[in-house]
Protein backbone atom coordinates (compact mmCIF):
# COMPACT_ATOMS: atom_id res chain seq x y z
CA UNK A 1 0.00 0.00 0.00
CA UNK A 2 2.83 2.49 1.02
CA UNK A 3 5.09 1.81 -2.18
CA UNK A 4 1.57 2.08 -4.42
CA UNK A 5 0.77 5.35 -2.59
CA UNK A 6 4.66 6.58 -3.22
CA UNK A 7 4.49 5.76 -6.78
CA UNK A 8 0.87 7.45 -7.17
CA UNK A 9 1.63 10.75 -5.75
CA UNK A 10 5.56 11.03 -5.23
CA UNK A 11 7.32 10.17 -8.69
CA UNK A 12 8.90 12.84 -9.59
CA UNK A 13 6.74 15.15 -7.76
CA UNK A 14 8.67 18.24 -9.46
CA UNK A 15 8.03 17.52 -13.19
CA UNK A 16 4.41 16.87 -11.54
CA UNK A 17 3.96 19.73 -9.85
CA UNK A 18 4.95 21.93 -12.96
CA UNK A 19 2.50 20.00 -15.02
CA UNK A 20 -0.13 20.82 -12.75
CA UNK A 21 0.77 24.61 -12.72
CA UNK A 22 0.52 24.39 -16.64
CA UNK A 23 -2.72 22.90 -16.70
CA UNK A 24 -4.41 25.09 -14.11
CA UNK A 25 -3.47 27.82 -16.45
CA UNK A 26 -5.20 26.21 -19.26
CA UNK A 27 -8.49 25.19 -16.88
CA UNK A 28 -9.41 28.61 -15.88
CA UNK A 29 -10.44 29.83 -19.41
CA UNK A 30 -12.57 26.74 -19.84
CA UNK A 31 -14.41 26.45 -16.83
CA UNK A 32 -15.31 30.10 -17.46
CA UNK A 33 -16.30 29.41 -20.84
CA UNK A 34 -18.11 26.21 -19.90
CA UNK A 35 -20.28 28.43 -17.11
CA UNK A 36 -21.42 30.49 -20.23
CA UNK A 37 -22.34 27.74 -22.14
CA UNK A 38 -24.14 26.43 -19.28
CA UNK A 39 -25.40 29.88 -18.19
CA UNK A 40 -24.17 30.44 -14.72
CA UNK A 41 -22.21 32.38 -12.83
CA UNK A 42 -18.47 31.71 -13.78
CA UNK A 43 -17.62 31.41 -10.26
CA UNK A 44 -19.70 27.93 -10.97
CA UNK A 45 -17.46 26.19 -13.22
CA UNK A 46 -14.52 27.92 -11.37
CA UNK A 47 -15.72 25.89 -7.91
CA UNK A 48 -16.32 23.31 -9.99
CA UNK A 49 -12.65 22.58 -11.69
CA UNK A 50 -11.43 23.12 -8.28
CA UNK A 51 -13.49 20.69 -6.23
CA UNK A 52 -14.04 17.59 -9.38
CA UNK A 53 -9.92 18.19 -9.82
CA UNK A 54 -8.73 17.57 -6.43
CA UNK A 55 -11.10 15.01 -5.38
CA UNK A 56 -10.48 12.81 -8.27
CA UNK A 57 -7.04 13.43 -7.63
CA UNK A 58 -7.23 11.89 -4.16
CA UNK A 59 -9.98 9.21 -5.18
CA UNK A 60 -9.85 8.68 -8.63
CA UNK A 61 -8.91 5.45 -10.36
CA UNK A 62 -6.40 7.00 -13.68
CA UNK A 63 -3.38 9.37 -11.68
CA UNK A 64 -2.45 12.10 -14.22
CA UNK A 65 -5.92 12.44 -15.56
CA UNK A 66 -7.54 16.08 -15.35
CA UNK A 67 -11.34 16.04 -14.75
CA UNK A 68 -13.25 19.37 -14.38
CA UNK A 69 -16.18 21.35 -15.57
CA UNK A 70 -16.34 20.19 -18.99
CA UNK A 71 -18.47 21.34 -22.58
CA UNK A 72 -20.07 17.73 -22.54
CA UNK A 73 -22.02 18.45 -19.19
CA UNK A 74 -22.77 22.55 -19.71
CA UNK A 75 -24.67 21.46 -23.35
CA UNK A 76 -27.16 19.28 -21.26
CA UNK A 77 -27.80 21.66 -18.42
CA UNK A 78 -28.42 24.86 -20.15
CA UNK A 79 -32.51 24.17 -20.47
CA UNK A 80 -32.43 22.88 -16.94
CA UNK A 81 -30.62 26.73 -15.93
CA UNK A 82 -32.82 28.64 -17.84
CA UNK A 83 -36.29 27.16 -17.30
CA UNK A 84 -35.65 26.95 -13.26
CA UNK A 85 -32.22 28.24 -12.00
CA UNK A 86 -28.98 27.47 -10.85
CA UNK A 87 -30.61 25.90 -7.99
CA UNK A 88 -31.92 23.32 -9.26
CA UNK A 89 -28.64 22.66 -11.45
CA UNK A 90 -26.51 22.57 -7.92
CA UNK A 91 -29.43 19.72 -6.84
CA UNK A 92 -29.11 17.75 -10.01
CA UNK A 93 -25.13 17.87 -9.53
CA UNK A 94 -25.90 16.23 -6.60
CA UNK A 95 -27.97 13.47 -8.25
CA UNK A 96 -25.75 12.83 -11.07
CA UNK A 97 -23.33 11.98 -8.48
CA UNK A 98 -24.59 9.80 -6.59
CA UNK A 99 -25.99 8.04 -9.85
CA UNK A 100 -22.62 8.12 -11.05
CA UNK A 101 -21.23 6.14 -7.30
CA UNK A 102 -23.89 3.70 -8.00
CA UNK A 103 -22.92 2.82 -11.28
CA UNK A 104 -19.20 2.52 -9.76
CA UNK A 105 -20.37 0.62 -6.82
CA UNK A 106 -22.11 -1.81 -9.73
CA UNK A 107 -18.90 -1.79 -11.76
CA UNK A 108 -20.32 -0.36 -15.25
CA UNK A 109 -17.01 0.55 -15.87
CA UNK A 110 -16.77 -3.20 -17.55
CA UNK A 111 -19.51 -1.67 -20.12
CA UNK A 112 -16.95 -0.19 -21.77
CA UNK A 113 -16.22 -2.52 -23.51
CA UNK A 114 -19.43 -2.87 -25.28
CA UNK A 115 -19.49 1.06 -27.06
CA UNK A 116 -18.34 0.42 -30.45
CA UNK A 117 -15.38 2.39 -31.81
CA UNK A 118 -17.81 3.73 -34.30
CA UNK A 119 -20.08 5.48 -31.48
CA UNK A 120 -16.87 6.56 -29.96
CA UNK A 121 -16.09 8.59 -33.37
CA UNK A 122 -19.25 9.67 -33.27
CA UNK A 123 -20.13 10.82 -29.44
CA UNK A 124 -16.25 13.13 -29.82
CA UNK A 125 -17.60 14.52 -33.10
CA UNK A 126 -20.91 15.74 -32.26
CA UNK A 127 -19.46 16.69 -29.02
CA UNK A 128 -17.28 19.38 -31.09
CA UNK A 129 -20.66 20.51 -33.16
CA UNK A 130 -22.47 20.76 -30.21
CA UNK A 131 -19.58 23.29 -28.30
CA UNK A 132 -19.06 24.68 -31.77
CA UNK A 133 -23.10 25.87 -31.84
CA UNK A 134 -22.80 27.05 -28.67
CA UNK A 135 -20.44 29.80 -29.38
CA UNK A 136 -22.61 31.61 -32.28
CA UNK A 137 -24.43 33.49 -30.02
CA UNK A 138 -21.33 34.84 -28.36
CA UNK A 139 -19.82 36.01 -31.68
CA UNK A 140 -22.37 37.34 -34.31
CA UNK A 141 -24.52 40.23 -34.05
CA UNK A 142 -22.95 42.55 -31.44
CA UNK A 143 -20.18 44.33 -32.55
CA UNK A 144 -17.16 44.79 -35.21
CA UNK A 145 -14.79 44.64 -31.89
CA UNK A 146 -16.14 41.14 -31.08
CA UNK A 147 -15.33 40.12 -34.79
CA UNK A 148 -11.70 41.43 -34.30
CA UNK A 149 -11.32 39.63 -31.08
CA UNK A 150 -12.47 36.48 -31.84
CA UNK A 151 -10.04 36.38 -34.95
CA UNK A 152 -7.16 37.78 -33.32
CA UNK A 153 -7.74 34.68 -30.36
CA UNK A 154 -7.98 31.76 -33.45
CA UNK A 155 -5.00 32.87 -34.77
CA UNK A 156 -3.14 33.25 -30.86
CA UNK A 157 -4.18 29.77 -30.39
CA UNK A 158 -3.64 28.39 -34.08
CA UNK A 159 0.12 29.71 -34.69
CA UNK A 160 1.70 30.19 -30.90
CA UNK A 161 1.82 26.48 -30.24
CA UNK A 162 4.35 25.73 -33.30
CA UNK A 163 6.78 28.47 -31.68
CA UNK A 164 6.45 27.87 -28.35
CA UNK A 165 4.71 25.58 -25.72
CA UNK A 166 5.69 26.62 -22.39
CA UNK A 167 2.66 28.57 -21.60
CA UNK A 168 -1.05 27.57 -22.97
CA UNK A 169 -1.61 29.44 -26.37
CA UNK A 170 -4.87 30.18 -24.26
CA UNK A 171 -3.50 31.67 -21.71
CA UNK A 172 -1.51 33.92 -23.59
CA UNK A 173 -4.54 35.08 -25.50
CA UNK A 174 -6.49 35.75 -22.44
CA UNK A 175 -3.44 37.57 -20.67
CA UNK A 176 -2.58 39.82 -24.05
CA UNK A 177 -6.16 40.55 -25.52
CA UNK A 178 -7.51 41.18 -21.59
CA UNK A 179 -4.93 43.90 -21.20
CA UNK A 180 -5.33 45.34 -24.59
CA UNK A 181 -9.13 45.71 -23.93
CA UNK A 182 -8.22 47.07 -19.94
CA UNK A 183 -6.35 49.91 -22.16
CA UNK A 184 -8.44 50.50 -24.92
CA UNK A 185 -12.13 49.92 -23.59
CA UNK A 186 -13.10 47.63 -26.59
CA UNK A 187 -16.95 47.83 -27.48
CA UNK A 188 -17.38 43.84 -26.27
CA UNK A 189 -18.92 41.64 -23.60
CA UNK A 190 -17.01 40.51 -21.05
CA UNK A 191 -17.32 37.73 -17.73
CA UNK A 192 -18.22 40.71 -15.77
CA UNK A 193 -21.65 41.07 -17.62
CA UNK A 194 -22.66 37.57 -16.56
CA UNK A 195 -21.92 38.22 -12.60
CA UNK A 196 -19.06 38.74 -10.27
CA UNK A 197 -16.55 36.69 -9.69
CA UNK A 198 -16.30 36.17 -5.91
CA UNK A 199 -12.37 36.26 -4.56
CA UNK A 200 -13.23 33.38 -2.02
CA UNK A 201 -13.23 29.59 -0.82
CA UNK A 202 -16.50 27.75 -1.91
CA UNK A 203 -18.66 26.82 0.82
CA UNK A 204 -21.54 24.40 1.99
CA UNK A 205 -24.67 24.63 1.13
CA UNK A 206 -27.58 22.77 0.60
CA UNK A 207 -29.86 23.37 -2.85
CA UNK A 208 -32.56 26.15 -2.15
CA UNK A 209 -35.32 23.41 -3.92
CA UNK A 210 -38.08 21.97 -2.33
CA UNK A 211 -37.16 18.41 -1.39
CA UNK A 212 -40.05 16.81 -3.24
CA UNK A 213 -41.09 14.67 -5.58
CA UNK A 214 -42.16 17.77 -8.29
CA UNK A 215 -38.30 18.18 -7.81
CA UNK A 216 -37.15 15.06 -8.21
CA UNK A 217 -39.09 14.49 -11.30
CA UNK A 218 -37.85 17.83 -12.76
CA UNK A 219 -33.95 17.14 -12.56
CA UNK A 220 -33.50 13.29 -13.10
CA UNK A 221 -33.56 12.95 -16.60
CA UNK A 222 -30.95 15.65 -16.19
CA UNK A 223 -28.77 13.88 -13.51
CA UNK A 224 -29.11 10.62 -15.24
CA UNK A 225 -27.54 12.04 -19.04
CA UNK A 226 -25.07 14.29 -16.69
CA UNK A 227 -24.21 10.71 -15.10
CA UNK A 228 -24.29 8.83 -18.35
CA UNK A 229 -22.31 11.43 -20.63
CA UNK A 230 -19.97 12.00 -17.64
CA UNK A 231 -19.16 8.42 -17.20
CA UNK A 232 -18.49 7.93 -20.91
CA UNK A 233 -16.10 11.09 -21.52
CA UNK A 234 -14.24 9.92 -18.13
CA UNK A 235 -14.28 6.56 -18.89
CA UNK A 236 -13.23 7.17 -22.47
CA UNK A 237 -10.43 9.77 -20.99
CA UNK A 238 -8.89 7.06 -18.96
CA UNK A 239 -8.84 4.70 -21.90
CA UNK A 240 -6.84 7.08 -23.77
CA UNK A 241 -4.45 7.99 -21.31
CA UNK A 242 -4.10 3.91 -20.60
CA UNK A 243 -3.00 3.23 -23.81
CA UNK A 244 -0.51 6.86 -24.05
CA UNK A 245 1.09 5.32 -21.10
CA UNK A 246 0.91 1.99 -21.23
CA UNK A 247 -0.83 1.58 -17.98
CA UNK A 248 -4.20 0.54 -16.59
CA UNK A 249 -6.87 2.15 -14.45
CA UNK A 250 -9.03 1.30 -12.49
CA UNK A 251 -12.45 2.37 -14.19
CA UNK A 252 -14.93 1.08 -12.09
CA UNK A 253 -13.02 3.28 -8.74
CA UNK A 254 -12.95 6.40 -11.47
CA UNK A 255 -16.66 5.98 -12.14
CA UNK A 256 -16.67 5.78 -8.00
CA UNK A 257 -14.68 9.10 -7.93
CA UNK A 258 -16.32 10.93 -10.23
CA UNK A 259 -19.44 10.42 -8.59
CA UNK A 260 -18.32 11.63 -5.04
CA UNK A 261 -16.73 14.59 -6.81
CA UNK A 262 -20.15 15.93 -8.67
CA UNK A 263 -21.66 15.00 -5.00
CA UNK A 264 -19.28 17.28 -3.34
CA UNK A 265 -19.47 19.44 -6.23
CA UNK A 266 -22.80 20.05 -5.85
CA UNK A 267 -23.30 20.36 -2.17
CA UNK A 268 -20.24 23.50 -2.50
CA UNK A 269 -21.96 25.27 -5.71
CA UNK A 270 -20.14 24.13 -8.43
CA UNK A 271 -21.79 22.40 -11.68
CA UNK A 272 -21.37 18.86 -12.55
CA UNK A 273 -17.97 17.45 -14.52
CA UNK A 274 -16.02 14.90 -16.10
CA UNK A 275 -12.86 14.16 -17.16
CA UNK A 276 -11.07 16.46 -19.57
CA UNK A 277 -9.35 14.73 -22.53
CA UNK A 278 -7.53 18.45 -23.92
CA UNK A 279 -6.37 19.04 -20.67
CA UNK A 280 -6.03 15.51 -19.89
CA UNK A 281 -3.44 15.42 -22.52
CA UNK A 282 -1.84 18.26 -22.05
CA UNK A 283 -0.89 17.00 -18.95
CA UNK A 284 0.39 13.51 -20.06
CA UNK A 285 2.50 15.35 -22.49
CA UNK A 286 4.27 17.81 -19.84
CA UNK A 287 5.81 15.00 -18.82
CA UNK A 288 2.82 14.08 -15.71
CA UNK A 289 2.45 10.52 -14.57
CA UNK A 290 1.00 11.08 -11.08
CA UNK A 291 -1.95 12.07 -8.78
CA UNK A 292 0.23 14.86 -7.78
CA UNK A 293 0.14 16.69 -11.24
CA UNK A 294 -4.05 17.00 -10.76
CA UNK A 295 -4.14 17.93 -7.34
CA UNK A 296 -1.74 21.20 -7.86
CA UNK A 297 -4.13 21.71 -11.04
CA UNK A 298 -6.61 22.41 -8.67
CA UNK A 299 -4.94 24.14 -5.76
CA UNK A 300 -3.08 26.46 -8.49
CA UNK A 301 -7.05 27.06 -10.19
CA UNK A 302 -8.01 28.48 -6.86
CA UNK A 303 -5.46 30.01 -5.84
CA UNK A 304 -5.72 32.19 -8.97
CA UNK A 305 -9.08 32.72 -8.63
CA UNK A 306 -8.92 34.08 -4.91
CA UNK A 307 -5.73 36.52 -5.56
CA UNK A 308 -6.79 37.39 -9.36
CA UNK A 309 -10.43 37.34 -9.43
CA UNK A 310 -10.79 41.30 -9.82
CA UNK A 311 -9.19 40.74 -13.65
CA UNK A 312 -10.80 37.47 -14.73
CA UNK A 313 -14.17 39.75 -14.51
CA UNK A 314 -12.46 41.85 -17.56
CA UNK A 315 -11.64 38.79 -19.75
CA UNK A 316 -13.66 39.89 -23.08
CA UNK A 317 -16.25 37.29 -23.80
CA UNK A 318 -15.26 36.72 -27.61
CA UNK A 319 -11.74 35.26 -26.46
CA UNK A 320 -13.33 32.73 -24.63
CA UNK A 321 -15.88 32.17 -27.71
CA UNK A 322 -12.63 31.99 -29.77
CA UNK A 323 -10.82 30.04 -27.96
CA UNK A 324 -13.97 27.09 -27.19
CA UNK A 325 -14.32 27.09 -31.29
CA UNK A 326 -10.59 25.81 -31.64
CA UNK A 327 -11.35 23.07 -28.62
CA UNK A 328 -14.89 22.11 -30.58
CA UNK A 329 -12.50 22.39 -33.92
CA UNK A 330 -9.75 19.91 -31.99
CA UNK A 331 -12.41 17.75 -30.45
CA UNK A 332 -13.91 16.97 -33.93
CA UNK A 333 -12.14 13.89 -35.16
CA UNK A 334 -11.25 14.93 -39.12
CA UNK A 335 -10.31 11.49 -39.67
CA UNK A 336 -14.15 10.61 -40.17
CA UNK A 337 -14.56 11.73 -43.49
CA UNK A 338 -11.92 8.80 -44.66
CA UNK A 339 -13.30 6.62 -41.80
CA UNK A 340 -16.75 6.86 -43.74
CA UNK A 341 -15.27 6.08 -46.60
CA UNK A 342 -13.18 2.71 -46.02
CA UNK A 343 -15.35 1.49 -42.75
CA UNK A 344 -17.65 -1.13 -43.09
CA UNK A 345 -21.09 0.74 -44.28
CA UNK A 346 -22.97 -0.56 -41.03
CA UNK A 347 -19.82 0.92 -39.17
CA UNK A 348 -20.18 4.75 -40.69
CA UNK A 349 -23.93 4.66 -40.50
CA UNK A 350 -23.92 3.71 -36.66
CA UNK A 351 -21.01 6.61 -36.64
CA UNK A 352 -23.23 9.29 -38.61
CA UNK A 353 -26.23 7.94 -36.57
CA UNK A 354 -24.90 9.41 -33.26
CA UNK A 355 -23.86 12.02 -34.55
CA UNK A 356 -27.33 12.89 -35.98
CA UNK A 357 -29.35 11.73 -32.55
CA UNK A 358 -26.92 14.22 -30.46
CA UNK A 359 -28.00 16.73 -32.80
CA UNK A 360 -31.68 16.56 -32.86
CA UNK A 361 -31.98 15.88 -29.11
CA UNK A 362 -29.02 18.03 -27.91
CA UNK A 363 -28.58 15.20 -25.46
CA UNK A 364 -24.67 12.92 -25.89
CA UNK A 365 -26.28 9.89 -23.74
CA UNK A 366 -29.18 9.44 -26.07
CA UNK A 367 -27.04 9.46 -29.11
CA UNK A 368 -24.45 7.16 -27.04
CA UNK A 369 -27.42 4.41 -26.35
CA UNK A 370 -28.92 4.57 -29.76
CA UNK A 371 -25.50 4.39 -31.35
CA UNK A 372 -24.63 1.65 -29.14
CA UNK A 373 -28.12 -0.33 -30.37
CA UNK A 374 -27.99 -0.11 -33.65
CA UNK A 375 -24.83 -0.95 -33.92
CA UNK A 376 -25.60 -4.15 -31.75
CA UNK A 377 -28.55 -4.84 -34.44
CA UNK A 378 -26.30 -4.37 -37.59
CA UNK A 379 -23.91 -7.26 -35.58
CA UNK A 380 -26.29 -9.51 -34.74
CA UNK A 381 -27.93 -9.51 -38.06
CA UNK A 382 -24.24 -9.70 -39.96
CA UNK A 383 -23.68 -12.86 -37.95
CA UNK A 384 -27.73 -14.40 -38.00
CA UNK A 385 -26.56 -16.08 -41.21
CA UNK A 386 -27.11 -19.42 -40.89
CA UNK A 387 -25.57 -22.29 -43.70
CA UNK A 388 -27.35 -25.61 -43.80
CA UNK A 389 -26.00 -28.08 -45.94
CA UNK A 390 -28.18 -31.20 -47.13
CA UNK A 391 -27.22 -34.31 -47.86
CA UNK A 392 -29.41 -37.41 -49.15
CA UNK A 393 -27.98 -40.49 -48.61
CA UNK A 394 -30.67 -42.99 -49.23
CA UNK A 395 -32.75 -44.06 -46.18
CA UNK A 396 -30.66 -41.46 -44.40
CA UNK A 397 -30.42 -37.61 -44.39
CA UNK A 398 -27.70 -35.29 -42.88
CA UNK A 399 -27.86 -32.20 -42.34
CA UNK A 400 -25.22 -29.94 -41.39
CA UNK A 401 -25.40 -26.33 -39.70
CA UNK A 402 -22.97 -23.67 -39.71
CA UNK A 403 -22.83 -20.51 -38.30
CA UNK A 404 -24.49 -18.76 -34.92
CA UNK A 405 -27.84 -20.06 -33.67
CA UNK A 406 -29.53 -17.72 -31.81
CA UNK A 407 -33.14 -15.90 -31.74
CA UNK A 408 -31.82 -13.43 -34.88
CA UNK A 409 -30.51 -16.06 -37.07
CA UNK A 410 -33.65 -18.89 -36.39
CA UNK A 411 -35.60 -17.68 -39.45
CA UNK A 412 -33.15 -18.27 -41.82
CA UNK A 413 -32.43 -21.22 -40.64
CA UNK A 414 -35.55 -23.31 -40.63
CA UNK A 415 -36.14 -21.81 -44.23
CA UNK A 416 -33.25 -24.18 -45.60
CA UNK A 417 -34.86 -27.12 -43.96
CA UNK A 418 -37.09 -29.61 -45.92
CA UNK A 419 -39.55 -31.10 -42.85
CA UNK A 420 -41.16 -33.10 -45.30
CA UNK A 421 -38.94 -36.22 -45.08
CA UNK A 422 -40.71 -39.66 -44.17
CA UNK A 423 -39.56 -43.01 -42.79
CA UNK A 424 -35.82 -42.16 -42.30
CA UNK A 425 -32.63 -41.66 -40.16
CA UNK A 426 -32.34 -37.73 -39.80
CA UNK A 427 -28.64 -36.96 -38.77
CA UNK A 428 -28.63 -33.00 -37.40
CA UNK A 429 -25.08 -32.73 -37.51
CA UNK A 430 -23.61 -28.89 -35.43
CA UNK A 431 -19.95 -29.77 -35.84
CA UNK A 432 -19.99 -25.73 -37.15
CA UNK A 433 -22.04 -24.41 -35.33
CA UNK A 434 -22.96 -22.91 -32.08
CA UNK A 435 -25.65 -22.72 -29.58
CA UNK A 436 -26.70 -19.61 -27.79
CA UNK A 437 -30.20 -19.35 -25.77
CA UNK A 438 -33.14 -21.20 -25.74
CA UNK A 439 -34.61 -19.72 -28.97
CA UNK A 440 -32.13 -21.89 -30.48
CA UNK A 441 -32.93 -24.57 -28.47
CA UNK A 442 -36.37 -24.38 -29.47
CA UNK A 443 -36.02 -24.56 -33.00
CA UNK A 444 -33.87 -27.54 -32.59
CA UNK A 445 -36.87 -29.29 -30.31
CA UNK A 446 -39.18 -28.42 -32.80
CA UNK A 447 -37.26 -29.72 -36.07
CA UNK A 448 -36.84 -32.95 -34.10
CA UNK A 449 -40.52 -32.98 -33.20
CA UNK A 450 -41.93 -32.28 -36.72
CA UNK A 451 -39.17 -34.95 -38.80
CA UNK A 452 -40.63 -37.73 -35.43
CA UNK A 453 -44.17 -36.65 -36.53
CA UNK A 454 -43.13 -38.51 -40.02
CA UNK A 455 -42.05 -41.35 -38.48
CA UNK A 456 -37.87 -40.47 -38.71
CA UNK A 457 -35.06 -41.43 -36.16
CA UNK A 458 -33.59 -38.01 -35.38
CA UNK A 459 -30.07 -37.47 -33.58
CA UNK A 460 -28.59 -34.49 -32.77
CA UNK A 461 -24.70 -34.48 -33.22
CA UNK A 462 -21.27 -33.20 -32.45
CA UNK A 463 -22.71 -30.16 -29.82
CA UNK A 464 -19.65 -28.72 -28.68
CA UNK A 465 -19.16 -28.31 -24.96
CA UNK A 466 -21.55 -25.39 -24.05
CA UNK A 467 -24.48 -25.92 -26.36
CA UNK A 468 -24.75 -29.00 -24.48
CA UNK A 469 -24.75 -27.82 -21.45
CA UNK A 470 -27.67 -25.68 -22.54
CA UNK A 471 -29.57 -28.42 -24.68
CA UNK A 472 -29.43 -30.43 -21.56
CA UNK A 473 -30.89 -27.68 -19.59
CA UNK A 474 -33.63 -26.55 -21.38
CA UNK A 475 -33.90 -29.13 -24.12
CA UNK A 476 -36.64 -31.61 -24.17
CA UNK A 477 -34.76 -34.23 -26.42
CA UNK A 478 -33.51 -37.11 -24.46
CA UNK A 479 -30.07 -39.09 -24.19
CA UNK A 480 -31.51 -41.30 -27.74
CA UNK A 481 -31.36 -38.02 -29.46
CA UNK A 482 -27.92 -36.81 -28.63
CA UNK A 483 -24.74 -38.44 -29.96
Amino acid sequence: MVKKLKSEWLNQPGINILAGIVVALALIPEALAFSIIAGVDPMVGLYAAFIIATVTAIIGGRPAMISGATGAVALLVTPLVKDYGVEYLFAATILMGLIQLTLGILKVGRLMKFIPRSVMIGFVNALGIMIFMAQIKHIFGISISTYIYVIITLLIVYIIPRFFKAIPATLIAIVVLTAFYMYTGSDVRTVGDLGSIKQTLPHFLFPNVPFNLETFQIIFPYSLSMAIVGLVESLLTAKIVDDATDTYSSKNKESRGQGIANLITGFFGGMGGCAMIGQTLINVKSGANSRLSTFTAGIVLIFMVIVLGGVVIQIPMPILAGIMVMVSLGTIDWNSFKYIKKAPKTDAIVMVLTVIIVLMTHNLAIGVVVGVIFSALFFATKISKVEVVYEDLGKKHLFSFKGQIFFVSIDSMMEQIDLNIEDSIIELNFNHAHLWDDSAVDAIDTIVRKFEEKNNIVYVEKLNADSRKIVSEISQLNENHLN
